[in-house]
């Protein structure tokens, strides 16, 4: 067999890809969950009229954060990321279900050495290389904004 022949044979049974599909479905779940953030806070801003934006934030945060724990906890999320791929993974929803995963993983172990300790092998690489990205680009802007 020569490479021509090779290559038609790998084209033949190499599965299609349905990127298309497969984008369309993450932007559609991505941007409901966007959307139920936005509507949390639409209700927040009207349901308690004297806490300020940092406020109403927090608790649309908090609220989406125990919204993704506890449908990871009864398995639903990991049907909604395997229907929608890299949608689900949108930021603050996607940390919640990944540390609630490892937090459900190695309960056996213990609360201190399986939950506890397990569940940090996740969120301490995001939380220091959000850390530093912060500061470059805090850097960035100072540098910027001598020359300007």
């Amino acid at each position: 067999m020569d490479k021509a022949e090779y290559a038609a044979y790998i084209k033949k049974i190499t599965p299609k890809s349905k990127v298309w599909c497969s984008l369309l479905r993450a932007f559609i779940v991505g941007g409901l969950i966007c959307l139920l953030g936005e509507g949390l806070n639409a209700l927040y801003k009207m349901w308690l009229p004297n806490y300020d934006q940092t406020q109403i934030g927090a608790l649309v945060s908090s609220t989406l954060i125990f919204l993704a724990s506890v449908l990871t906890g009864l398995g639903v999320y990991d049907k909604i990321g395997y229907f929608a791929g890299g949608g689900s993974i949108v930021p603050i929803t996607g940390f919640s279900n990944s540390i609630t995963s490892a937090a459900m993983e190695f309960r056996k172990e213990g609360i201190i050495f399986g939950t506890c300790a397990n569940m940090f092998k996740i969120a301490g690489p995001v939380i220091v290389v959000g850390t530093a990205i912060a500061m470059l680009c805090g850097l960035g802007y100072f540098i910027v904004g001598l020359f300007l």
